[in-house]
């Protein structure tokens, strides 16, 4: 079998389709993701005593991680509409690294999983810890941003 035929978002002719789900069982399905962004000690320490000009960093992060993963499928082409039943997005100060993690832990009763759901809410909660402390240090660095552990589904588990 090829890469190709593994491939479920490309019809027989190659054109990029949205899966067809419908005749999938609804299943509770769960992903957690994760990534990290690395600041400066200024950055850090604006963060973490709660004193950059534009606000609660962490808290709004969490509210727009929680906006994205609600609004996956407007943003990514073919991702199916989902009715998230439960999205949490958490931070931890990393001293030792100068970063701060996020992970987004996503669930969902349905047809198709929640993968890209838990991966952009990381994603757009790291992006607002940018926005809003830019105006310190521009040199900030999102990195490992990565699907952690997903269950549910025909291809069941999945741990990192």
């Amino acid at each position: 079998m090829s890469t190709q035929d593994k491939l479920t978002h490309f019809d027989a002719a190659g054109n990029a389709i949205m899966v067809d789900v419908s005749g999938k069982a609804e299943t509770h399905r769960e992903a957690t993701a994760s990534g990290r962004i690395k600041v400066s000690p200024e950055v850090y320490e604006a963060i973490e005593q709660g004193t950059a000009q534009k606000g609660d960093v962490l808290g709004t992060a969490r509210i727009a991680g929680i906006l994205a993963a609600k609004a996956t499928s407007s943003v990514i082409p073919l991702c199916h509409p989902l009715p998230i039943a439960k999205c949490s997005v958490d931070f931890q100060m990393l001293d030792a690294e100068c970063a701060v993690e996020a992970r987004a832990t996503v669930k969902v009763t349905g047809q198709t999983g929640v993968e890209m759901e838990a991966l952009h809410a990381v994603s757009v909660a790291l992006l607002t810890i940018y926005d809003m402390c830019k105006a310190i240090d521009k040199r900030m660095e999102l990195d490992l941003i990565h699907l952690e552990r997903k269950s549910g589904g025909k291809s069941g588990v999945f741990v990192r």
